[in-house]
C-alpha cells in the first residue's frame, strides 16, 4: 500500500499477471494430462483428457457378448463417467490453488483493493 491507504497499482498488476500465468499454466497441464476410468473389473476402460475430452475406449473381448449389448453399453458409460470423475479431481488439483487465490479464502481482498 502507498501512503494514504491506496493500493500500489503496479503491484496489483504484477499480481494479476502472475495469477494469469498460473491459470494458463494449469490449463495447459490439464490439456496435456489424461485420466483413466474403468468398469466391469477392467473389462472396459476409458481415457479422457484433463479437460474431459474422451480420447479412447478399450473393450476387452470378453465384454463383447452379441447377445447382451446392453451390458456392454452400460460398462462403456460407467467407464467414461469414472474417467470424467478422475478428470474432475485432476482439475480441482491443478486449478484449486489458482482459483482459490481468486475466489476462495481471502478472495480478491488479497490484492489489497479498497472495499474488499
Amino acid at each position: 500500500m502507498q501512503p494514504g491507504g491506496q493500493p500500489n497499482m503496479q503491484q496489483i498488476m504484477e499480481q494479476a499477471q502472475q495469477m494469469q500465468q498460473q491459470l494458463m499454466s494449469a490449463q495447459q497441464e490439464l490439456a496435456d494430462a489424461e485420466a483413466t476410468g474403468s468398469a466391469g473389473g477392467g473389462l472396459v476402460t476409458a481415457v479422457v483428457s484433463g479437460t474431459g475430452e474422451l480420447k479412447a475406449v478399450t473393450i476387452d473381448p470378453k465384454a463383447a457378448d452379441p447377445e447382451d449389448t446392453e451390458t456392454l453399453s452400460d460398462l462403456v458409460v460407467a467407464a467414461v463417467r469414472d474417467a470424467n470423475r478422475a478428470a474432475q479431481e485432476l482439475q480441482a488439483e491443478k486449478m484449486g490453488p489458482v482459483t482459490g487465490a481468486l475466489g476462495g479464502g481471502q478472495g480478491l481482498g488479497g490484492l489489497g483493493l479498497p472495499g474488499m
